[in-house]
């Protein structure tokens, strides 16, 4: 895909992974679309340095849980640019919760871990699926190795990544063949959700083969793979942890 001119929508986009895929599609001469919920001084300091390199760029308050927010925001994007190329469903949540500790998760850790990162990539998908369908774009999901090794931050979280996987295979078949829909699945990556978690980090990466955890940059590189290069890959999920998982 040539992204000069097309209009990336990048869900999390103020911090981490979103912000470093916003300022690779930016270099790239894309119009970006930085989308936050709470995070709004790190969106818009976003769309500033996109703007301060000549990108086009804008930010979008929006909570991905409520589909009437998402359906707002891609009207607000299709009023500004009058169409939408890429989707990068990044937004997540998560809850810090020993894995054997049953008890110590509750209800509404599941409600409001799989309302963002299951469901809020579903309802931004499908708000943008005519527009996609109509400019033959693509969509990557962050999804994470905690969705397949049943282990990380809780129970709920990686759980809902593992339905992220399976999500990415059920729309990679329902948008075919106009549109492409695939997910990467990071291990540890050096952002402030890990922010003083030293002992999460330490048991989430002892051994990982290149030996050292993923920077944010590393993980963009891989979304843009798929979105520069994966013109006949639909419903994969690239592991990008260094070898971790092996």
């Amino acid at each position: 895909m040539e992204v000069k001119g097309k209009v990336a929508l990048i869900t999390g986009g103020g911090t981490g992974i979103g912000r470093s895929c916003a300022l690779k599609l930016g270099k790239l001469n894309a119009k970006v679309v930085v989308n936050y919920s709470r995070s709004s001084r790190e969106a818009s300091e976003v769309v500033r340095e996109l703007q301060r390199m000549g990108a086009e760029a804008i930010a979008c308050q929006a909570n991905v849980a409520s589909d009437s927010e998402v359906r707002e925001m891609v009207q607000k994007v299709l009023d500004t640019w009058g169409r939408i190329d890429i989707v990068v469903n990044n937004a997540g949540r998560t809850r810090y919760i020993a894995m054997e500790d049953l008890e110590g998760v509750r209800e509404e850790h599941w409600d409001e871990i799989f309302n963002v990162n299951v469901k809020g990539a579903f309802w931004v998908t499908r708000a943008c699926t005519k527009e996609l369908k109509r400019n033959h774009g693509c969509v990557v999901n962050v999804s994470s190795i905690a969705g397949y090794m049943g282990r990380g931050s809780s129970i709920p979280y990686a759980v809902s990544k593992a339905a992220l996987i399976n999500l990415t295979k059920c729309l990679a078949r329902s948008l075919a063949p106009e549109v492409r829909v695939n997910a990467v699945a990071p291990g540890i990556v050096n952002t402030r959700w890990v922010e003083g978690q030293e002992e999460h980090i330490r048991r989430q990466s002892a051994g990982t083969l290149l030996g050292r955890v993923a920077e944010a940059e590393d993980v963009a590189e891989a979304i843009l793979g798929f979105i520069l290069h994966g013109d006949f890959i639909t419903g994969q999920t690239l592991i990008v942890d260094g070898g971790f998982y092996l």
